[in-house]
Order: C-alpha cells, then structure tokens, then sequence
C-alpha cells in the first residue's frame, strides 16, 4: 500500500515539474519584444498596419513621429529609438557620412516617384525641339529631375554625375531644350506655359496628381538614390527581431496597403540593398 502511495506522489510530482516546465516554456515563447520606430507623419498610416502584424508576432511596435528630418537620425544614434523609416538611401547616405554615425539599412521600402507632367503632350517623346521644361532649381531635386531627364533619353550626362543639379553638367541636349529652373512648389503651377514640367512627388499629389497614372515619365526602382529605407544602428542590423519586422513590412499585403492609402502616388519598392549601395 505504502509503495503505490510512494508511486502515486511520484508520478504527481513529475507531473507537476513537467506542467511547469512547460507553462514556464510558453510564458518564455510569448513573451513580447518592444521595439521604437522613428518616422514623419507620413510614414504612420503604413506602420500602423506593420505594427497591427508585427503583435501577431509577439513584437510590440512603438511608433515615436518627428516634426524634422535631423533628429530622428540623431535619436537612433543616440539609443532613444531602435529604428527609423523616413529617408531617401541618398540623404541618409549623406546624413551620416556629415555627422560620422554609425548606422545602416536594413531593409528598402518604397520609392515617393519624381515625374515628368505635361498638359500638352501624353509622351515624352512627342516633346518638339527647342521647347522649355520646367525643373525644380534646388540642388538635390533639379540633380533628380536631371536623372529622369537622362532616363527618358532626353538629355544625356556625365558617367560621374554626382546627383547635384547643375545644368552645365548636360553634355547632351539633342532637342536643343530649354530648362527653366524655378522653386519646387511653383512646378505644377507653370504647366500651362511650358512644354513638360519636372514635380517632386508630394508637390504634385497636393496639385491633383495621381503620379503613377497622370506622369508622361516617372522614376521606378531604378532611381536607387530615392529609394526609402529602414533603418538601425550599424552593430544591430542582423536582430533577428529587426529582421522579423523587415520581413512584415515587405510583404504583399503590406504594398497592397501602401498603393490604396496612398492612391498610388507610392510605390512600394523592396529591393536588395546591394542595389542601393549597401
């Protein structure tokens, strides 16, 4: 009698370990990571949705908006964030290499299309000879609407061409345009004057435009410099729940998302980042 009450006690305390091994298991298996992602306005309506997947996966997204484009840089350099997702690969490129951060991408997300917009003509090609086409003057979006320029072969620059505007960096102008440099904003505004003009993509979105429907020519994942990127410290890139999330934010349904709330002014861009440089 004594022996199977012996047994009995046994077999309940095994029992009783092995439930709470594995109660502890699952505890340890669900337990949430935190993570902090910088971003702008913009970016919220897409991380939302990443963040509404990611706590399927047991991450917890905090989303930490800026008002600028410095600090959130600055805050992922200094530990205040884990990551962020605001920047072009050619600003952030820019950004740290001024500031000696030491930080990387780890993933590309999409790509905000400068375009080429006309009121009178559906083609770039139809663009008569001698014909002026408007371009935003500032240095960094007139040396992008002279990369689109040269992508829809008509004009033609230098194999070094640093990506800064400087019209006297065209060493090819079959047509014998004219560009006429003026403020980002105005570009939409001069349309009835001129034969083409060149629109960032925000500016032409508050003009009416749908860009991937309304631009004669547009920039696609081949503008590697304009392509966005998520970013982290450069020690960090290879946590596996960084790369968790890259691999949420870069599926389909995810893009789906980006095209509607964005009515396709966005492209959603998921490329290698060998492709951008890295």
């Amino acid at each position: 009698m004594k022996k199977c009450i012996f047994t009995l006690t046994l077999l309940l305390t095994v029992g009783f370990i092995l439930s709470a091994c594995s109660e502890e298991g699952k505890s340890a298996s669900q337990e949430t990571t935190k993570v902090k992602v910088g971003l702008n306005g913009s970016g919220v309506p897409i991380w939302e949705k990443v963040k509404e997947k990611a706590a399927k996966e047991n991450i917890e997204l905090e989303l930490v908006e800026f008002a600028d484009y410095v600090r959130p840089n600055l805050a992922l350099a200094d530990g205040d964030i884990d990551l962020n997702a605001f920047q072009t690969v050619s600003y952030f490129d820019a950004f740290i290499k001024e500031r000696g951060l030491d930080l990387a991408p780890i993933a590309t997300t999409l790509i905000a299309p400068m375009g080429v917009y006309s009121d009178k003509y559906k083609d770039v090609s139809e663009i008569p000879d001698g014909s002026s086409i408007a371009i935003p003057k500032e240095a960094t979006n007139m040396g992008r609407a002279l990369l689109l320029l040269e992508k829809s072969e008509l004009i033609g620059l230098p194999d070094d061409f640093d990506g800064n505007g400087d019209l006297s960096k065209i060493e090819e102008n079959p047509k014998n345009l004219k560009f006429e440099p003026i403020v980002a904003a105005q570009t939409p505004r001069v349309l009835p004057d001129v034969a083409a003009s060149v629109i960032n993509n925000g500016v032409a979105v508050e003009a009416g435009f749908v860009p991937v429907e309304d631009a004669i020519a547009i920039e696609d994942d081949t503008a590697t410099p304009y392509i966005n990127i998520i970013a982290a410290r450069a020690d960090e890139t290879d946590k596996k729940v960084y790369q968790k999330i890259v691999e949420i934010y870069q599926q389909e349904d995810v893009a789906k998302h980006i095209r509607e709330v964005f009515n396709n002014s966005l492209i959603p861009t998921f490329v290698p980042l060998e492709e951008i440089g890295w």
